[in-house]
């Protein structure tokens, strides 16, 4: 299991939140998913097996979010 943490532009809504949680708990292989907010990062607890760190930064952009960093432990 690897862990993620992706951080982003900054987020201007609450709502965007729901948005990223959802669509990353969606996708195979993707076993937590947590938005934060005030540091607009999203750490997540992934299967490198079932899905890449690629692919879940991929997922984010298309939301809409741009990725500035990640990093994988």
């Amino acid at each position: 299991m690897k862990k993620g943490v992706f951080t982003l532009e900054p987020l201007s809504c609450p709502s965007c939140i729901k948005k990223i949680e959802s669509a990353l708990g969606k996708m195979e292989g993707i076993q937590e998913v947590k938005v934060l907010f005030n540091s607009s990062k999203v750490r997540t607890q992934f299967d490198e097996d079932k899905v890449t760190a690629d692919e879940i930064q991929q997922t984010i952009s298309k939301l809409g979010y741009p990725v500035l960093t990640q990093k994988v432990s």
